[in-house]
């Protein structure tokens, strides 16, 4: 059996985020520079290690004063900390297309593990004869975990922003190369 190295397809997948603002709306942001990708044997997922870097400087959430804003100290603390990084522990099906996806999350300096869920979309060729499979990812964290604390209170003294973190990622891989097994 051989191993297989896929990475992610930067023009056809996207990392956003979501957190509640006033406990009455979501805001909506994005991480627009990212790389990444797995390492499987064969075309069986099951047990792949998957990792991921996000670019904190590429936060994009529309209005550009928020946007330099979570990059700051108050927040990310991009000129510190510039990448948001994950690495699998485990990646296993749940059942049909549907996988869990543990494994260690740092932001800040900080690691902790996290649990996603990833739902496989199947194989395809392009156009170009490139192998993909799709993948969406999606889960919970809480920020203030990872040292995201800032949240001042509003005039009547609720919070403006909400502790959960929610992450929704479509993913792209490319087939790489393959590689047999050595024994």
């Amino acid at each position: 059996m051989a191993i297989t190295k896929w990475v992610i397809d930067p023009y056809h997948s996207d990392v956003q985020f979501k957190v509640r603002h006033l406990v009455i709306s979501t805001v909506t942001g994005s991480f627009n520079n990212f790389t990444g990708g797995a390492t499987v044997q064969g075309d069986d997922f099951d047990g792949a290690e998957i990792h991921f870097s996000l670019d904190v400087k590429s936060i994009y959430t529309k209005v550009e004063a928020r946007d330099n804003h979570l990059r700051s100290a108050e927040f990310f603390d991009a000129e510190n900390h510039p990448n948001i990084n994950f690495q699998s522990t485990y990646f296993a099906k749940k059942y049909e297309n549907v996988y869990t996806l543990v494994g260690m999350l740092t932001i800040k300096d900080i690691t902790k593990p996290v649990e996603l869920t990833a739902e496989f979309g199947g194989f395809a060729e392009d156009e170009f004869g490139n192998r993909k499979a799709g993948f969406e990812v999606s889960g919970t964290f809480s920020r203030w975990e990872f040292g995201l604390t800032y949240n001042p209170l509003n005039k009547t003294g609720g919070l403006v922003l909400g502790e959960e973190v929610k992450l929704s990622a479509n993913i792209q891989l490319k087939q790489e190369e393959e590689q047999p097994v050595q024994q």
